[in-house]
Order: structure tokens, then C-alpha cells, then sequence
């Protein structure tokens, strides 16, 4: 499925019971970063503009960062033999083996300096197990541990979460299938994401699953 072939949802509302969950906007996922995705850093003007319109509205803006210890198994160099890219399955780890990043305490794991982490009510880190990928913004790829964000959500009496941030085909997409499963209203801000595309056909692949369980796809500028 192409970007093209989506249904955009127009004229929405922004309310009290809506949230924008910004994914992983960090160094290590831009240019010269460790794991950049092809024009990540493009975004974040548009996604700071969104996130001061929630925030003028009363909505909530909340972030999640990649948060990795060194020793984390989706990392290539933690298998021999193995290089990032490389196909692998696992238990808790694929489709494929990445290098290095967002390690925890490191620059790559900070977010981008340029987004307005000042309109973010929470960060929820992921990926603190070394044992198993965490793409979701709610749980990891085991789905038997969650990061707080359901409660979190279900607490403020959040329905609609719009999500946006890096990548398309990975952590926005298991965060937007997550939420689906959890019975939130999913919009997927299309233009505001990049992805990967690795394996190829990824993101064909993700926006296909999205838009058959229910994903509303929207644009920066679908809002009133």
C-alpha cells in the first residue's frame, strides 16, 4: 500500500480527551545519528507547530524516547557474526538486527534540541530490557510489559491519540497497533513520520495492517 492510496480524515476537533504522542525524536534517529531515518529532522518544525496547538487547547502532548542499555539484543554487535540489517528471529527480537543506539545516557538517546519538549506532559521510556525490542510507545515486543503510557492514557480519560515522530514502519506503527488493541481512537499523522522501509515493503506492510484495524490516517494540517 502507498501513502497515496490512504483515506485523510479533515476538519477534527482538538479537545481535552485527545493526545499527541510524539515518538522517539532523537539524535541517534536523525542525520549523523546512529540509525538516521532519511529526512527525520524535517519534521520537527511541523510537530512542535501541532504540539503548541494541543497545548493551547488543552490536550496533552506526551513523548516517548528509545532507551537502550548497552548490552541490548537487538543490537548487531551483541550477536557474532552479525551485522545491522541482518534479518533476525527471535523471541522478543527482529525482523532485523540494528546498530548501536539511543543508548542510555548518551547523546543519541536525547531528543532532537530542537522540539518543544516544554509542552510535554510525560516521557515514557522503552526499550530498557536487554532481552527484547520495545517498538511500542505501550509495551514490549513480548507484550508482558508495559510502560505505564495505557494507565497513563486510561487515568486522564484519554480516547483519541494522535501519533506522529520516527519510524513510520517501527515504533509509530506497533505504538499505533498497540493503541488500537487498547481501545483507543488511533490517528496516524502520515506527514509528520518517516520511515525505514528495512525489510523492504515495511512500510507498505504497516500502513496496509494500520489502515485494515482501524488507524485513522490524518495531516498536520486536518485539524480546525
Amino acid at each position: 500500500m502507498d501513502i497515496k492510496e490512504l483515506i485523510i480524515e479533515k476538519d477534527l476537533i482538538i479537545n481535552e480527551n485527545d493526545a499527541l504522542l510524539i515518538v522517539d525524536m532523537q539524535y541517534d534517529f536523525m542525520a549523523g545519528g546512529a540509525l538516521p531515518v532519511s529526512e527525520g529532522d524535517q519534521i520537527i518544525g511541523k510537530i512542535n507547530r501541532l504540539g503548541g496547538k494541543f497545548n493551547n487547547l488543552n490536550a496533552k502532548i506526551i513523548l516517548t524516547q528509545d532507551w537502550h542499555p548497552i548490552d541490548h539484543l537487538s543490537f548487531a554487535r551483541n550477536h557474532q557474526g552479525k551485522s545491522p540489517g541482518d534479518e533476525y528471529h527471535s523471541e522478543g527480537i527482529g525482523p532485523v538486527l540494528w546498530p548501536d543506539h539511543c543508548v542510555q545516557g548518551t547523546k543519541g538517546a536525547s531528543f532532537h534540541k530542537k522540539l518543544r519538549t516544554d509542552y510535554a506532559e510525560r516521557i515514557f521510556k522503552k526499550g530498557l530490557d536487554p532481552k527484547t525490542d520495545s517498538y511500542s510507545g505501550f509495551r514490549d515486543q513480548l507484550k508482558d510489559k508495559e510502560t505505564g503510557l495505557r494507565e497513563y492514557l486510561n487515568d486522564l480519560n484519554i480516547r483519541r491519540i494522535f501519533i506522529c515522530g520516527l519510524a513510520l514502519d517501527y515504533c509509530c506503527y506497533y505504538t499505533a497497533m498497540d493503541g488500537i488493541e487498547f481501545g483507543f481512537d488511533v490517528y496516524f499523522i502520515i506527514n509528520l513520520t518517516r520511515g525505514v522501509d528495512l525489510p523492504k515493503g515495511n512500510i507498505s506492510n504497516a500502513l496496509k495492517n494500520m489502515k485494515n484495524n482501524g488507524v485513522k490516517f490524518v495531516k498536520h494540517n486536518s485539524f480546525q
